[in-house]
């Protein structure tokens, strides 16, 4: 059952991002031209879902668990640091240069998007050196993004 939800989660955010234009690169690279030919749209599904985020979250929080696991998985850390500074930086160098961030990346790539298929390379060796840069050894697990 729990696989079940993950998978109906995952592609209900896939159609909306593709109902949204989040998987054709040129809305996010005009979204981020301020001084040329700015598209808002966006803008406009950002504030969609933090307005989403912001109504449900403290709704969800108050069930104790979630309906598919013992408890939540929240983050722990929550101050301000060189490394999280760095990785903003280099999340942000890589979606205005791509046009992608990995949830639309991976709906583009199942859509058959061939600069899916580069970028998602890209973000597939980034992810692999950091952990060994990092001294964690071969990844593995889930991470929080913030762009799905």
């Amino acid at each position: 059952m729990r696989a079940l939800a993950a998978f109906a989660a995952g592609a209900m955010f896939s159609v909306g991002l593709t109902l949204g234009g989040m998987t054709d690169p040129a809305n996010v690279v005009g979204f981020l031209d301020f001084f040329g030919a700015w598209r808002p749209a966006l803008a406009l599904v950002m504030a969609g879902a933090v307005g989403v985020y912001a109504a449900l979250y403290p709704l969800v929080l108050k069930r104790g668990a979630p309906l598919f696991a013992p408890a939540f998985d929240l983050p722990d850390k929550t101050g301000l640091d060189a490394r999280l500074f760095a990785g903003s930086a280099a999340f942000g160098a890589g979606w205005g240069l791509g046009g992608f961030c990995p949830g639309p990346a991976l709906t583009a790539l199942g859509a058959g998007a061939a600069e899916a298929a580069v970028f998602t390379a890209a973000l597939a060796a980034g992810v692999v050196l950091h952990h060994f840069a990092s001294g964690d050894g071969a990844p593995g697990g889930a991470g929080h993004g913030a762009c799905g």
